[in-house]
């Protein structure tokens, strides 16, 4: 394909749990752990699915009402991001092939931020750990905006910190959520779903671009060449 000018070039925003990095297992386990010590056993993974793609903050004001916790809010979501920075920083397997993807828009000079549900330290965390804090740009969480997904609050604010227009933006995600806040955002696309999707999904269809069987499907050469090309106006 013929070189793309740097006036040209798109924005691209990455979600981070379950997009860019495995951590889903470090989430659960967090979680998990958290639940069984303040009294609420059982937790499991099927639990776990309900809360992929919603803010930590968002997730734990849930629990408190769906399981009686009695502890403050803050006090748990300290209480999670203790457990999940232990198990983060030990292992969180980066994707391969999202590793390809951002190391080539990297090598284009492509700008990126990350755009999360999980709270700040525990991004700059794992961009640390993983090394891709030398890859991306700015990394914006559900904690510094007015709402979390699938409200584009957060793709927003990232969008604002690249400098870039939100219709020349294209974002990365896993969940529903984050693809509802994106298209909220009116930027484009790229949905490659952490849990299995209908094929008739109302919001994962409406993704510019689609890996229905999700990170075994997903494809950084197809992403790539899919997130330079000029959208038709």
């Amino acid at each position: 394909m013929a070189n793309v000018t740097e006036a040209a070039l798109p924005a691209v925003v990455l979600d981070l749990d379950g997009t860019l990095v495995d951590s889903e297992p470090n989430y659960f386990e967090a979680g998990r752990a958290l639940l069984e010590e303040h009294g609420v056993p059982g937790f499991t993974w099927a639990d776990h699915e309900r809360y992929i793609g919603v803010s930590t903050h968002e997730t734990l004001a849930n629990w408190r009402r769906r399981y009686g916790l009695s502890a403050a809010l803050d006090t748990l979501v300290a209480e999670l991001d203790d457990r999940y920075l232990a198990l983060a920083r030990a292992h969180t397997p980066v994707f391969e092939q999202m590793t390809l993807l951002v190391e080539r828009l990297h090598r284009a000079g492509v700008p990126m931020a990350v755009a999360s549900g999980s709270s700040g330290s525990a991004i700059t965390a794992v961009l640390a750990a993983t090394g891709l804090d030398g890859l991306v740009g700015p990394a914006v969480s559900a904690e510094e905006v007015p709402r979390g997904k699938p409200a584009p609050d957060v793709f927003l604010e990232a969008a604002r910190r690249l400098g870039a227009a939100p219709v020349d933006c294209v974002v990365i995600e896993d969940a529903e959520p984050g693809v509802a806040a994106a298209l909220a955002a009116r930027m484009r696309c790229v949905a490659v779903p952490s849990v299995p999707v209908a094929p008739d999904d109302p919001v994962f269809s409406a993704a510019g671009l689609l890996f229905p069987e999700g990170q075994a499907s997903f494809r950084a050469a197809e992403t790539y060449d899919w997130i330079m090309r000029v959208p038709a106006v």
